[in-house]
């Protein structure tokens, strides 16, 4: 009984890793037509609810949207393996005394949770997301975890992905974006169905000046230069 019971466990191991393996290596280079947390939000969203999302390649998108979500978001993106130890730490202590789970979660983190997993916070999600970011840092570039990141984060209700955020907050393509309207999308990543890139609150329009200097101090930024892999 317990040979059947390891026989069937090791099997049940080694199909999720085959499959979850051929997953990312299939993402690596096939656009994400769709996402967990699209699926979520048209089903809690009324008859009226519309999914805008549209794939573009990295090359055609604003090099100032790249350097505008990695300043907000993660300045270390082009640096870590995928994991922020010391967001990690800050986090863990600000969570020892209660359940809830939030912080650490860098551009990597958040692209392995959108393309492949659920928005809920516990301790078996931030787990399948560990596993995911280590497959997708080790098996992408760091070009197609932006490239990734960029169509699939949510930016408005119902808003997911660049071309979508730039045609619903400016009415234009994502490569013609300038610096401004750039770090007006960074800045409402934290709560995007909450916050408007434009118009702007007082709080949105502070976040955004910060992104901006933390853009100016990062200097010229281009991807595809920076991969490592």
């Amino acid at each position: 009984m317990l040979k059947r019971v390891f026989t069937i466990l090791f099997k049940t191991i080694l199909w999720f890793l085959v499959i979850t393996v051929l997953w990312v290596l299939v993402y690596s280079i096939v656009p994400v037509p769709y996402t967990p947390l699209m699926a979520i939000r048209s089903f809690e969203g009324n008859t009226n609810y519309q999914t805008k999302h549209s794939w573009t390649p990295l090359k055609d998108i604003s090099s100032e949207l790249q350097l505008a979500v990695i300043c907000a978001e993660d300045q270390l993106f082009l640096d870590h393996n995928g994991f922020d130890l010391k967001a990690i730490e800050k986090a863990f202590n600000n969570n020892k005394t209660g359940n809830r789970i939030k912080g650490g979660s860098t551009i990597s983190q958040q692209t392995a949770k959108n393309a492949f997993l659920w928005p809920e916070r516990s301790w078996l999600r931030k787990g399948m997301e560990t596993y995911f970011t280590f497959l997708i840092e080790n098996l992408w570039t760091k070009e197609r975890i932006l490239e990734v990141y960029l169509n699939s984060i949510e930016m408005g209700d119902g808003v997911f992905g660049a071309a979508a955020a730039s045609n619903y907050w400016f009415h234009k393509q994502p490569k013609h974006l300038n610096r401004y309207e750039a770090a007006s999308i960074a800045a409402i990543l934290p709560n995007p169905r909450k916050f408007s890139a434009n118009p702007r609150t007082a709080y949105i329009e502070k976040r955004k000046t910060w992104i901006v200097n933390q853009m100016r101090n990062f200097g010229t930024f281009v991807i595809a230069e920076n991969s490592s892999k």
